[in-house]
Order: structure tokens, then C-alpha cells, then sequence
């Protein structure tokens, strides 16, 4: 982190630990207000990797599953990075500023997804850096949302993924009510207090709460390798285009879509006990054998945690579903915010 955006943070009581907000002084009541009010949040978490450079987008269109062509100045996009067996190493975010491309994902996958891209470049016209710490991101999510980034930006993306840029930034709609403002270190502030009139600070978990209960995966180190894209959903959620050319894993993720039959999906649910990325799951279908996988998991604001999960269809469908183990806590599943194809 910033050494001089951590500490504007810790002049506005922000328990930092590993350069992340955990929280303002209030977790639990943080999470509280993110269910029903309006939250402003640093984003650490996530770290960002700059692709520069005139090959810049035939290299990323060349190694991403989503159609990066679409990105612009105007536009963001979900997307992974595949090994060849099509199995999920990151997932990204995009954005594009100043004829450069911005790809976001958890700060703890930033140097290994450096050294793994880089090893692509070969002869193109392309630069990877990681600027993890020349950027500020900042999330803001809830009713009032909207209103505040336009009284700050005076005006606001229109629609989901899409983006604007302004001279403090650039901003893009994540959802409904979810914003995500990229700036630098020495602007962040006055926006920080600009937005603070009515939005409450909050920590990194409520903005992992607020994906979650999107239904957006983040893949962290304990999960990579783990799914292929559609048992995640993200072809759901504009983060696979099955009809660009080919990348890393494309065969096997567009026969699982044309030729295959997909057997796990990813569900939203709550436990009543603690989760995290990486822990199986168990239902009696299996005879013993794990039936699926937590990728993101986040303490609740009701107690417990909500999680995504990635199962058998079968098991959400039939049987009782456990964490851990079958005499663990039952998943109690909740509806994701987009419909699942039966």
C-alpha cells in the first residue's frame, strides 16, 4: 500500500494489518450497514496489473476468456486466465484509461499472475507492471451510492460494467448500487471525504460480502486450478465469450459448453460457522467423497458466514449439503442475484 494513502487511513481510524482495512472500529456494525445502508471501502485487497503497449490488447484478447475487444474507455469487463486444462488461475477485472489496460484481482495473486503472463509476451509490443501501489481503488455500495459519486463526479456510469473517466479517475458501475472509483494516491483523500458525508467507512470483508452476495467469484490462492468457468458462473456474468478465438484452456471450456454436460455450478448459502476459500464440502450422494468447494467465503452480517460454493448439481438439488465434513454445518442456499439455466 501507498505509504501515504495508509496513512490518511489510519488518521480515519482504519485498522490496517498486511496493508489492508479490516475495519473502522466497529467490524460487525460495519457489516451491519452494508446490508441495509450505504458503505465506502478501500479496496487492498485487490491489487492491480498494467498492460501497456500498441499489442496490448491482441496479447490480453489472446490469453483471456472474455472478448477484451469490447473493453474500453467506456466499458469494463469480468474475465479469467486459464491454464490449459481450463481450469481458472485469476479472475480479473478490467478497465481501460489512457489507452492502457488495468486488471484487478487479489493482491495476494499479483506477483505469481505477473511472472505467468509475462512469460507470454514473448516478441509483442507489450508491458506488465504491477501497480498495485500507484492506484487507489475504492468501492462504495448502497442506496445513496449513486447520488454521492455524482455530487464528487458530477456524473456517474449508466449501466452495469460500464465506466467513466473524469479527471480524478475513473469509475465504473459494478451493479446496481455498486461503484468502483480508481484514482491516485494523493487524490484519494479529498474523495474519501467528499464521499464520507454519507457513506459509512468500512472494511475489506464487507466489500467481500457485497461480491459475494453478487455472486461474483474471486479466485484466491487456495482455489486456483479448481474450476472451470462455467462451474462458477462466469459465463453468466459476461466473464466468457465463447465466440472469440482461441487462449489458454479455450478447447476444453467451449466443449464443456457445446459437447459436454456441466455437472457443478456455483451457489450462494449460508453457514452457521466459520468458512474460507479451499474448504470441501460433503453430502451423502457421495459416498464419503467431497462434492464441491468454497471459493469465497465472508463473515455474515446475521452471524456465520456466507459463501460461494461450487458443487454437484445433484447434491444442491437432492441432498443436504455440510461443510467440512457430513457431520458438519448444513449449507442453508440462497438465491443468486441472476438465474441459473436448469
Amino acid at each position: 500500500m501507498n505509504p501515504d494513502w495508509q496513512n490518511f487511513l489510519q488518521q480515519q481510524a482504519a485498522s490496517l494489518h498486511d496493508g489492508i482495512a479490516q475495519h473502522f472500529g466497529d467490524a460487525q456494525g460495519e457489516l451491519s450497514t452494508a446490508k441495509t445502508c450505504t458503505v465506502m471501502c478501500d479496496l487492498g485487497q485487490f491489487g492491480i496489473l498494467k498492460v501497456a503497449g500498441e499489442d496490448a490488447q491482441s496479447f490480453l484478447q489472446n490469453l483471456c476468456s472474455s472478448d477484451v475487444r469490447e473493453v474500453s474507455a467506456q466499458r469494463a469487463q469480468l474475465s479469467s486466465f486459464n491454464s490449459a486444462k481450463g481450469r481458472m488461475l485469476a479472475t480479473f477485472l478490467i478497465w481501460q484509461a489512457d489507452g492502457d489496460y488495468f486488471l484487478q484481482l487479489p493482491r495476494s495473486l499479483c506477483a505469481a499472475m505477473l511472472k505467468k503472463l509475462s512469460m507470454y509476451v514473448l516478441r509483442a509490443k507489450v508491458k506488465i507492471t504491477d501497480v498495485s501501489d500507484e492506484l487507489v481503488c475504492l468501492g462504495l455500495a448502497g442506496s445513496e451510492a449513486g447520488s454521492l459519486i455524482e455530487e464528487c463526479f458530477t456524473s456517474i456510469p449508466q449501466d452495469a460494467m460500464s465506466a467513466v473517466q473524469h479527471n480524478h479517475g475513473t469509475v465504473i458501475r459494478l451493479g446496481d448500487n455498486r461503484y468502483q472509483i480508481v484514482t491516485t494516491p494523493q487524490q484519494a483523500p479529498s474523495l474519501w471525504k467528499c464521499l464520507n458525508d454519507g457513506a459509512r467507512p468500512a472494511g475489506s470483508h464487507c466489500w467481500d460480502w457485497l461480491n459475494i452476495r453478487a455472486g461474483v467469484p474471486v479466485i484466491l490462492p487456495a482455489t486456483q486450478e479448481q474450476f472451470v468457468p462455467q462451474m462458477a458462473n462466469l459465463e453468466l456474468i459476461g466473464g466468457v465469450n465463447f465466440k472469440k478465438g482461441c487462449y489458454p484452456g479455450q478447447e476444453i471450456v467451449a466443449r464443456m459448453q457445446y459437447l459436454g454436460k456441466l455437472k457443478r455450478r456455483m451457489y450462494l448459502a449460508h453457514v452457521a460457522g466459520d468458512a474460507q476459500a479451499g474448504n470441501e464440502l460433503y453430502s451423502v450422494e457421495m459416498d464419503g467423497q467431497s462434492c464441491g468447494m468454497v471459493i469465497n467465503a465472508t463473515p455474515s452480517p446475521d452471524g456465520g458466514c456466507d459463501l460461494l460454493a461450487v458443487l454437484q448439481i445433484s447434491s444442491h438439488d437432492s441432498h443436504p449439503v455440510h461443510l467440512g465434513s457430513l457431520q458438519g454445518p448444513a449449507l442453508e442456499f440462497q438465491p443468486l442475484p441472476y438465474p441459473i439455466p436448469a
